[in-house]
């Protein structure tokens, strides 16, 4: 058996430590000596096992006289970035994100109208700030509008849902190059909205926060279906070349790719 293969059977043993509760997070593991005596494999297999565990966010490796293996907790990042991946690279359509965005970001408002901070309230107004002086130099990133999301998100002050949300930053930019492509004059629009909504948000008003945002989430969700119905009618047209019509499809120049002023905000 390889030594990748006995390392990865390493991990998965120590993994269900964890997750049965045997591990928690500031406990030591074992020395490599006793890790080697134990599952009878060499330093070299250990060593990669360890690596591996690492590289999840499992465990940390600290040098010195009390350095070792300490279990720790993953971060949310590096769960969402992984969930990000699972998105990414699968056959998610454009029309689905925003169909999960509507469930998602329609359902937390009562919990961001309610728990949002001064700091959460300031730190929206200064991305609106931010998008405004955006497009009055002509540019308008796609990212700026998911940074207004997943900073929306945060404002639940649960980390499951804002972990959750964070994973949706890569495919809402590219459902979002779909939108602008269907309808490229509507970007000041959004800017506009995302501000109306931190002035409801401020003023605890839940009613008015979600008939905004609803109508935001509803004409992206408008616009990325009009833009897979063109994709359909081209590829049905005889010779017509077909186009990826899902979020695996990454924007020419990555997700930050200046558009237009008038670009597609969601």
């Amino acid at each position: 058996m390889s030594v990748g293969r006995v390392s990865e059977m390493i991990v998965d043993q120590i993994r269900l430590l964890i997750r049965q509760g045997d591990l928690a997070p500031g406990d030591r593991l074992p020395a490599e000596r006793e890790l080697c005596e134990r599952f009878g494999v060499s330093r070299v297999t250990v060593r990669e096992a360890l690596r591996v565990l690492e590289a999840n966010g499992l465990v940390v490796i600290r040098v010195g006289a009390r350095g070792g293996a300490f279990v720790t907790a993953p971060s949310s990042r590096l769960v969402g970035e992984g969930i990000a991946d699972l998105i990414t690279l699968s056959t998610m359509s454009a029309q689905e994100v925003t169909e999960t965005r509507m469930v998602l970001e329609l359902g937390i408002i009562p919990l961001v109208c309610e728990r949002a901070t001064k700091e959460d309230i300031a730190a929206l107004y200064e991305i609106c700030d931010r998008s405004k002086a955006a497009l009055e130099d002509d540019e308008y990133p796609l990212a700026l509008s998911a940074e207004w999301h997943t900073r929306y998100a945060q404002a639940t002050h649960n980390g499951a849902i804002a972990m959750l949300v964070e994973s949706l930053h890569d495919p809402l930019v590219m459902s979002l190059e779909r939108a602008r492509e269907a309808a490229p004059l509507h970007g000041r629009r959004g800017v506009r909205e995302h501000r109306a909504l931190v002035d409801a948000i401020a003023e605890r008003d839940a009613a008015r926060a979600t008939e905004l945002m609803r109508t935001h989430l509803e004409r992206t969700a408008k616009l990325v279906a009009t833009a897979e119905r063109g994709d359909t009618r081209r590829t049905s047209r005889p010779g017509g070349r077909k186009r990826a019509d899902t979020v695996a499809e990454k924007p020419t120049g990555g997700a930050t790719r200046k558009g237009p002023a008038t670009g597609k905000s969601g």
